[in-house]
């Protein structure tokens, strides 16, 4: 028989005040996990080592704004096809997020009138 996981705390719940101490407001989570075989509990914690700037996706079915230069008339055409519309206002075209990753378009994706 494998380990098996039993209980699962976060930090400042009974059990983690130690840790909690220890590694402050990395810690994310301990696990108090049993080996049957070796008759032995095991408590474990999860931490976090890094922290990274990120941008979540978009879900597939929102609509994003893509740019599109002066004089890209076929992209501009590819984007319409897909269902994208103009936003003069703007000067963007809005389109459904699946249809930009369909057309590799990732890279000029538009947030708040810059590029991301």
């Amino acid at each position: 028989m494998a380990m098996q996981t039993r209980l699962k705390l976060k930090p400042g719940q009974r059990g983690t005040k130690k840790l909690q101490m220890e590694y402050g407001a990395k810690l994310v989570g301990v696990r108090y996990r049993y080996d049957a075989q070796k008759k032995r509990r095991y408590k474990t914690v999860e931490i976090i080592v890094e922290e990274i700037p990120w941008t979540p996706q978009p879900k597939r079915d929102a609509i994003v704004a893509v740019r599109v230069n002066w004089g890209e008339a076929e992209l501009a055409r590819q984007v319409k096809r897909a269902g994208g519309k103009w936003n003069a206002q703007k000067k963007v075209w809005e389109l459904r997020y699946d249809q930009v990753v369909k057309l590799r378009l990732r890279n000029r994706l538009v947030e708040g009138g810059k590029s991301i």
